[in-house]
């Protein structure tokens, strides 16, 4: 009887033992999984889009940092070759266009309009646009970026290609700067004509 009572008890401290690890089993398994959707649930976020709540999702910092290099570039040579004739507007662009590259973009401004090339264009009422072709950045962060630009006079437009090269910087984001980068060493490989058409006169 007494050997019955010492195995019962034995059985008991076994199963209470096995169910006290089972529920730190439990328990960790179900924090963890708690935790783990608390985290997801931060990661969305609600952005209102006139008075229409939109669900966006926060993503790692490096996951779109390639298309924010890419953007950065483009959003560059948008500004420093997008030249209608208007004196205020070509000013207001540049200067956006400074907050983006280092000294080398100051000294090629510098050089064009020593050459009175922005005078040209207000003289001849012309306007350049700019197209992106592609942007390549590798490992390094040395870009290559080529473009079609459109030069439209009152007679005639050209279309040139142009490429250009630079490295790209990290630097704290702004309000200027939101992608935190600065193009250093940026200078024009190719700069050629590729089409030349009259306008016709009525």
């Amino acid at each position: 009887m007494i050997n019955n009572l010492e195995k019962k008890m034995k059985l008991a401290f076994a199963v209470s033992i096995g169910c006290f690890i089972t529920s730190i089993i439990i328990v960790g398994t179900v924090c963890a999984f708690a935790f783990r959707y608390a985290e997801e649930q931060r990661k969305k976020i609600y952005v209102i889009d006139h008075s229409v709540p939109l669900l966006v999702e926060q993503t790692e910092l490096g996951v779109n940092r390639t298309v924010e290099y890419k953007s950065h570039v483009n959003m560059f040579h948008l500004l420093f070759f997008t030249l209608p004739p208007d004196d205020a507007y070509i000013k207001n662009n540049i200067s956006k266009a400074m907050y983006l590259v280092d000294e080398s973009g100051l000294a090629q401004y510098n050089n064009l309009k020593e050459k009175g090339y922005y005078n040209q264009i207000l003289a001849s009422s012309a306007v350049l646009t700019i197209k992106t072709d592609s942007v390549k950045v590798d490992e390094n962060r040395h870009f290559t970026y080529y473009a079609t630009q459109r030069i439209e006079r009152e007679t005639s437009v050209m279309k040139r290609l142009l490429v250009t090269e630079g490295d790209l910087e990290e630097v704290p984001r702004t309000e200027n700067n939101p992608h935190g980068l600065l193009i250093k060493n940026w200078k024009t490989v190719m700069n050629k004509d590729l089409e030349y058409v009259e306008k016709k006169s009525f």
